[in-house]
């Protein structure tokens, strides 16, 4: 297994994971707003982190991040916004290697923290980041404007 940048060739691969999570999700994303994501991962000046995951030549998993400043550190925070995996080849340790990937480069570039969320349901998911640390007790608000 290899996890590297994602690259402009990955963007079928990508786009077919995308629906797929997005279905997993079960939420709705237009396509502007796919395309404009898939823009700013592959803009020079990005605010995206896109990473994949490639076995035997396919893309098979990817990983999208987001790297900003907080007000408890110096050094930025990574969020790991998206993350997916081909449902066929679960369980094969392809979202540990992507996890991993963003620890590895989360410190080999000083970020202060990686963070992410899952819906509390999600069990198989949790399995994986249970792994990695404890869940924490904050509870997400959102309102969509």
């Amino acid at each position: 297994m290899i996890v590297r940048d994602l690259s402009p060739g990955d963007e079928v691969a990508w786009r077919r994971l995308w629906a797929a999570y997005i279905a997993f999700q079960e939420g709705s994303v237009s396509p502007e707003v796919t395309d404009h994501t898939w823009a700013r991962l592959q803009s020079p000046e990005r605010t995206l982190i896109g990473r994949v995951a490639e076995h035997d030549g396919a893309v098979v998993g990817f990983s999208v991040s987001l790297l900003h400043e907080g007000t408890w550190a110096t050094q930025p925070y990574c969020y790991l916004e998206d993350l997916f995996v081909d449902p066929a080849l679960r369980g094969q340790g392809t979202g540990h290697a992507l996890i991993q990937d963003l620890i590895s480069m989360a410190r080999a570039h000083g970020w202060s923290r990686l963070y992410w969320h899952t819906r509390a349901d999600n069990g198989a998911a949790r399995r994986l980041y249970d792994r990695f640390g404890v869940a924490d007790d904050d509870v997400r608000y959102r309102i969509a404007l």
